[in-house]
C-alpha cells in the first residue's frame, strides 16, 4: 500500500478532493430529486418555496407553511432522505472499520454479533414488554441497548487469556451472536404471539418510515462526527491489514486502538439499529466497489465510502417508495435482494488487494 506512512501525493490529494465534491454534489442532486419522488406528485418549485419557508421564514405561510404538500416534503419525505443519507454513510464506515479490525473483506458491520444483540434486545421489547417504558421507541431502545451490550461482551471476551486481535475478536462474536440467536429463538417459541412475531419480523427487515427531525438532529451529527474520527485514523487502519506484529515494529500498538474502533462502531450501528432497524449489505458491497476503484487506503476508502453509500441508501429509500404502487417495501428486503446478486458478481467479475495482498 503506497503512500500509507508518508500520505497521499500532491496530485491523489488533489484527485481525491475532487472525487468528493462530485459525490457531495450528486448527493445533494439526489436528495433534491428524490423528495420529488412518490405517490403525490409535488413540483420542484413548491418544494424549494416549502424549504425556504420552514427554514427561513421566507413566503407565504398559508400556501408554504401548512397544507398537504408541506406536510409531505417537510414530515414525510425529506426526513426519512437524510435519515437514509446518514445510515448508508455509518454503515458503510462501519463496514470499511470492521474489515480492517478484523482484517476479513468479508465482514460487514453487523459480523461481531451485533445484528444477534439487536434482534435479541427488539424481541424482548415487542414479545416480552421489556422496556415499555420508551412507549413506541421499546423496540429501538432495547435493539440499540442489545447491540451495543453484546459489543461489550464481545470486547471483554476477547480480551480473557491474553490481548485481543482478529482472531480472538470473530470467535467471541461467533459465539456471542449463536447464544443471542438461540434465546431469541426461545423467546419467540414460548411466547406465542402471532402479531408480536410479525412485529419483530417487520423490524428486523429494516425500515426509515419513523423518521423525525429531532431524531435526525442527534443521529445525523453523531455518524458525521464519527465519520471524521476514522477519517483522522486511517494510518492505524492501514497498519491493521498489515498485522500486529508488523504494526509494533512500526511505533504502533494496536491493542488499544482495536478496542477504540470497535466501540465507536457498535454505538454508530447502535443509534442506526435503533432509528432504523436491520438493514443488511450496504456495509458490505460499498467497501469492496470503493476498493476497486481506488484501492485499499483508508484516506481515499472511508470518505468516499461515507458518501457512495449515503447516495446508495437514498436511492433505495425512493425505490421502497414507488417500486410498488400504495405499499413501501421495507428497505433491508430491498439491499439484501440487490446486493447479494451484485456482491457475487462483484467477486467473480474483478479481483483486488486486501491489506497488501491480492484476493
Amino acid at each position: 500500500m503506497k503512500n500509507n506512512q508518508n500520505g497521499l501525493s500532491a496530485r491523489g490529494k488533489l484527485t481525491l478532493a475532487g472525487t468528493l465534491v462530485l459525490l457531495t454534489a450528486v448527493l445533494i442532486f439526489s436528495v433534491i430529486l428524490a423528495v420529488r419522488m412518490g405517490s403525490a406528485d409535488i413540483s420542484g418549485g413548491d418544494i424549494v418555496r416549502i424549504c425556504l419557508y420552514k427554514l427561513f421564514g421566507i413566503g407565504d405561510p398559508s400556501l408554504y407553511g401548512s397544507g398537504a404538500a408541506a406536510d409531505i416534503v417537510w414530515f414525510i419525505r425529506l426526513p426519512r432522505l437524510i435519515l437514509a443519507a446518514a445510515v448508508g454513510m455509518g454503515l458503510a464506515v462501519c463496514g470499511v472499520v470492521m474489515q480492517a479490525i478484523v482484517k476479513n473483506p468479508l465482514a460487514d458491520p453487523y459480523i461481531l454479533g451485533i445484528s444477534s444483540g439487536a434482534s435479541l434486545g427488539a424481541t424482548l421489547a415487542i414479545l416480552l414488554g421489556l422496556g415499555s417504558v420508551f412507549g413506541s421507541n421499546a423496540a429501538g431502545v432495547m435493539g440499540f441497548t442489545g447491540a451495543f451490550g453484546v459489543s461489550l461482551l464481545v470486547m471483554l471476551l476477547s480480551n480473557i487469556g491474553g490481548r485481543t486481535n482478529s482472531v480472538r475478536l470473530l470467535l467471541a462474536g461467533m459465539a456471542l451472536s449463536s447464544v443471542c440467536s438461540s434465546m431469541s429463538s426461545f423467546i419467540v417459541y414460548f411466547a406465542n404471539d402471532r402479531d408480536g412475531m410479525m412485529s419483530v419480523t417487520y423490524w428486523l427487515m429494516g425500515s426509515l418510515a419513523g423518521a423525525e427531525w429531532g431524531q435526525i438532529a442527534f443521529l445525523f451529527p453523531f455518524l458525521l462526527l464519527c465519520t471524521l474520527f476514522f477519517c483522522s485514523q486511517a494510518r492505524t487502519l492501514n497498519l491493521m491489514l498489515l498485522g500486529d506484529e508488523t504494526a509494533v515494529t512500526l511505533g504502533t500498538d494496536l491493542h488499544l486502538r482495536r478496542l477504540i474502533y470497535l466501540l465507536v462502531s457498535s454505538a454508530m450501528i447502535g443509534f442506526i439499529v435503533y432509528s432504523a432497524g436491520m438493514i443488511g449489505f450496504v456495509g458490505l458491497i460499498i467497501p469492496h466497489v470503493v476498493r476497486m476503484v481506488s484501492g485499499t487506503d483508508h484516506r481515499r476508502l472511508i470518505p468516499v465510502s461515507a458518501l457512495l453509500g449515503a447516495i446508495l441508501l437514498v436511492w433505495a429509500d425512493v425505490l421502497c417508495r414507488t417500486i410498488i404502487p400504495r405499499t413501501e417495501l421495507p428497505i433491508g428486503i430491498l439491499t439484501s435482494v440487490l446486493g447479494a446478486p451484485c456482491f457475487v458478481w462483484l467477486m467473480i467479475r474483478r479481483t483486488y488487494g486486501f491489506g497488501g495482498d491480492r484476493g
